[in-house]
């Protein structure tokens, strides 16, 4: 069951305080209340680090997938290891690239302060569903689309990223541990991408995420999301609807975590499958929607859409993800869901499930989560 503990306004007003500081760099990456200034990678440079006053950076990682580079905000672990375990923790449908971000909208700068993990959160990949596309589309609202180049998120996820960080800080050792969290759109994504990627991480936190894609009730919520939000055409992104269900061919298929649960299954079998934490409300009002909750700033236009229109995509969610916990259960695959018995598609729950998930993920990645 989800917490219901809140934060105030004073680690609200801290985190944008830290957030709000530049440095002189050639780029720039959304933030709250502004931008961040930070040096980019190149072909050339593939890893370029830009320190923030607060102790946190800008590490810009090159994608040779789509020939460009994408900034992460990074926070070091507690205990100074540098080959510590890392959680790759990603943003929802703005990617980062708009205010609805972890940094902005949650406690997760002193969370995983006193955690002993990095913490990577990409900005950028905005409507992309973070998954590779099969054609280019240069109509998506996200700086990362091209006339040239397909989006290539799960590549620079699963491989780019991790491969290339994790060599810049500690070595990509033999051993290393990693986890992949996030919410809504890319909620989707993060089952998908260890279902495709046996083995690559040990932990996974899917918050309020529709987890099917090949129903018509799956493509809606993407139409939504990525269509109609987004600007996509969405065949230039896993084709035309639903496609083929065969592996390997990049279709609505073979990126619907319900139908591609037999890939937990063989991992389950093997040895491969890492701990998962699946999460989410049924879009009855809860313990965040009032207007004390800091993000509404006492707003009840905000607060009215918070608990109607969150009400009615977290209904959705609730509804995909109760498909993927009964194909779970069919097919015997482990793995902790929450059903919660209230709660919206907004942030203070995710800041909770965050919470809630981390010391079963933080025992899967072999990070101490406690005090030492």
């Amino acid at each position: 069951m989800r917490s219901v503990k809140r934060f105030g306004t004073k680690v609200a007003t801290a985190a944008l305080a830290a957030a709000m500081v530049p440095v002189v760099a050639t780029g720039t990456a959304q933030a709250q209340g502004g931008t961040i200034n930070y040096t980019k990678a190149t072909a050339g440079n593939k890893v370029v680090e830009t320190r923030l006053a607060d102790g946190r950076l800008i590490v810009s990682v090159w994608s040779d997938a789509m020939q460009q580079e994408v900034p992460n905000i990074v926070q070091g672990p507690r205990d100074g290891n540098a080959g510590a375990p890392v959680l790759y923790l990603v943003n929802g449908a703005g990617g980062g690239e708009d205010s609805a971000t972890w940094q902005a909208q949650s406690n997760v700068k002193q969370f995983m302060g006193d955690k002993d993990a990095w913490t990577v959160t990409p900005i950028g990949g905005a409507f992309s569903y973070y998954t590779d596309w099969q054609k280019p589309d240069p109509n998506v609202q996200t700086r990362y689309a091209s006339d040239t180049h397909p989006m290539k998120f799960e590549t620079y996820l699963a491989e780019e990223l991790p491969n290339l960080f994790e060599g810049a800080y500690g070595g990509n050792y033999e051993g290393r541990k990693r986890g992949l969290a996030a919410i809504s759109m890319t909620a989707t994504s993060v089952l998908t991408i260890a279902q495709k990627h046996p083995g690559k991480f040990q932990a996974i936190g899917s918050y309020s995420g529709c987890a099917e894609t090949s129903t018509p009730i799956g493509h809606e919520f993407i139409n939504i999301v990525t269509g109609m939000r987004g600007g996509a055409d969405l065949n230039n992104m896993w084709g035309p609807f639903p496609g083929e269900p065969k592996a390997g061919t990049n279709s609505w298929f073979d990126n619907d975590p319900v139908w591609g649960a037999w890939r937990f299954e063989e991992q389950r079998d093997n040895g491969t499958l890492p701990a998962m934490f699946i999460s989410t409300g049924n879009g009855l009002p809860g313990p965040h929607e009032n207007l004390e909750n800091w993000r509404l700033k006492g707003n009840g236009v905000a607060l009215a859409n918070q608990a109607v229109v969150g009400g009615i995509i977290e209904a959705a969610t609730q509804y995909c993800t109760a498909n993927l916990a009964r194909r779970f259960g069919e097919l015997g695959i482990p793995a902790h869901f929450d059903f919660a018995p209230n709660g919206t598609h907004s942030w203070g729950y995710w800041e909770d499930d965050l919470a809630q998930s981390w010391p079963m993920m933080a025992n899967a990645m072999g990070a101490r989560w406690g005090e030492i």
